[in-house]
């Protein structure tokens, strides 16, 4: 499976900062939690990753 792999999941997405100084992407979909915690440099990196991404599908989409 990729990333291109439609599934019938339904999962929750927050965001935000820790009391540890890091970025927390903190998903959850029914039992499961998956806590994934970035420094400061690495969520830019995540950042300019989502901003590709972005730029790449509103490309397709036209």
């Amino acid at each position: 499976m990729g990333i291109n792999t439609e599934r019938e999941i339904e999962a929750n997405l927050q965001i935000g900062p820790t009391d540890q100084g890091m970025v927390r992407l903190f998903i959850y979909a029914g039992d499961m939690e998956i806590p994934m915690d970035f420094d400061p440099e690495e969520a830019e990196e995540i950042i300019e990753e989502l901003k590709s991404a972005l730029a790449t599908a509103r490309k397709v989409r036209k």
